[in-house]
């Protein structure tokens, strides 16, 4: 996916934009700023281990290398805003070493982000989502620990190497610490089994695939690290509640929907 993939922000002015329905991601972070709005129906976001329910209009404003993740409840529509920090500069800089103590702000409206098509658009947008932010809560200095810089490397190491062998031995062996040590301290610090956290991952890289890619069924499993399809699609029907071929022809048939109301009358 490529909005997650990447930890660090190549561009020194990225702006990218998303919109996914019923979508679910497992804890990661990066180095760009998200923003994740609510358009329609209800998610839970966590945040630094911080558990938020988002209603339509409310936001989700991640600071960088913030660990999140964001859960679909029933049903939802959603934006997703990627952004370095050089595109709000000010506020960055303003405040370098500090998080959020609320990461939620609620907007009067749902912005058009289509209608965001030049960097002065862009930046004004961003830079009223950072005052109604100010406006809404405190900050708080960031404080790292050792354990969280450790959690760090191992999400790191999934994210670049999922659709490898990636268990977490061979995750030990490449951080140069103890498996039952890593172990211990995943189900800590995510209260899954790293196992448990894999799958979510690999399966919600396909579903991304599915829906967004043309290819075949077998060759998203064996991208998403699956070298077994049969246990790819036990646990794609374990974790989505459907198969791959159901889920991509229902996601692409209410993305074709959602695209033809979202149309210009004149374009009808």
């Amino acid at each position: 996916m490529a909005f997650f993939e990447h930890h660090g922000v190549e561009e020194n002015e990225l702006f990218r934009t998303f919109t996914l329905f019923n979508f679910s991601f497992p804890l990661h972070f990066h180095h760009a700023y998200e923003l994740i709005i609510v358009n329609e129906g209800e998610l839970v976001v966590t945040i630094d281990q911080k558990e938020y329910l988002l209603q339509k209009n409310d936001a989700a404003f991640v600071f960088n290398n913030q660990m999140h993740e964001f859960k679909t409840m029933n049903h939802s529509t959603i934006s997703i805003v990627i952004f370095s920090p050089e595109m709000v500069g000010d506020f960055f800089m303003n405040y370098k070493g500090y998080v959020p103590e609320n990461n939620i702000i609620h907007l009067k409206a749902i912005p058009d982000l289509t209608k965001l098509d030049s960097i002065y658009r862009q930046k004004g947008f961003l830079y009223n989502v950072c005052g109604i932010l100010v406006d809404n809560t405190e900050f708080i200095p960031v404080e790292y620990s050792t354990k969280t810089k450790v959690l760090h490397k191992i999400l790191l190491y999934v994210d670049r190497n999922y659709s490898e062998e990636c268990t977490l031995k061979v995750i030990a062996k490449h951080l140069k610490y103890d498996y039952p040590y890593l172990s211990k301290l995943f189900v800590q610090m995510t209260n899954l089994p790293f196992t448990e956290y894999l799958n979510h991952y690999r399966i919600t890289q396909a579903c991304y695939l599915l829906k967004n890619s043309e290819q075949t069924i077998t060759e998203i499993s064996s991208k998403c690290g699956y070298n077994n399809l049969r246990s790819f699609n036990r646990n794609f029907k374990r974790i989505t509640k459907n198969s791959p071929m159901k889920y991509r022809e229902h996601h692409r048939t209410h993305h074709s929907s959602y695209a033809v109301k979202q149309q210009p009358q004149n374009e009808k």
